[in-house]
């Protein structure tokens, strides 16, 4: 916990940004809809399911950015894709990057060698740093915080396909990027050290 607090308090630097990773499964539900003989839009109970789309979050707080992709499953081969992608494309110039997120099996430096050969594997793996929340402590991942924002701005109804999924999340990102919204993250070492002290061990 104190490990991911205390990247928390790192200045933002562009050559070594911070960013959060967090995902969400999103079942893809269509629900049967009719018209009334008045003409009244009436919905049927039944519902057809067309699978489930893994909403992945990453973002970067100290810069108010958000970049949402949507998969098909949340394996660590789609793990360690969407990483590559970030140091490929937006964060291509930056020297190292820190990924905030929890600590999942999927969730492991070595699944870059299922991946990619070891040549290449060790280049991304070189720019990356790991910081992993602790057990029951996926509070402390922002990115948890943005899935819930995204949930409750646009995604709290039924959405029938991937497709319909995607152009929901891609609008919603383009206006909450435009605005920079930022993390006003509050929580410090020290806070932890006196509201969680039961945590820690007596000494």
């Amino acid at each position: 916990m104190e490990q991911v607090l205390s990247v928390y308090q790192r200045p933002y630097d562009e050559q070594f940004p911070l960013v959060c990773i967090d995902e969400s499964p999103k079942q893809l539900i269509e629900i049967k809809s009719y018209r009334s003989s008045d003409g009244t839009r009436m919905e049927d109970s039944d519902y057809i399911r067309h699978g489930v789309g893994e909403i992945y979050m990453v973002f970067e707080p100290l810069a108010g950015r958000r970049l949402v992709e949507v998969r098909d499953d949340h394996k660590a081969v789609t793990w360690v894709g969407i990483i590559a992608d970030l140091l490929d494309g937006p964060y291509a110039n930056s020297t190292k990057m820190t990924v905030v997120g929890d600590n999942l099996t999927a969730h492991k430096p070595s699944a870059f060698y299922t991946v990619f050969g070891a040549e290449r594997a060790r280049s991304y793996l070189d720019r990356l740093e790991f910081v992993y929340t602790p057990k029951h402590g996926s509070w402390l991942d922002m990115a948890e915080i943005e899935l819930s924002i995204l949930h409750r701005d646009c995604l709290n109804r039924h959405i029938a396909t991937k497709e319909a999924l995607v152009a929901e999340i891609n609008a919603w990102q383009t206006k909450r990027n435009a605005k920079k919204a930022k993390a006003n993250w509050q929580f410090t070492t020290k806070d932890a050290r006196i509201k969680l002290h039961k945590l820690y061990p007596t000494v």
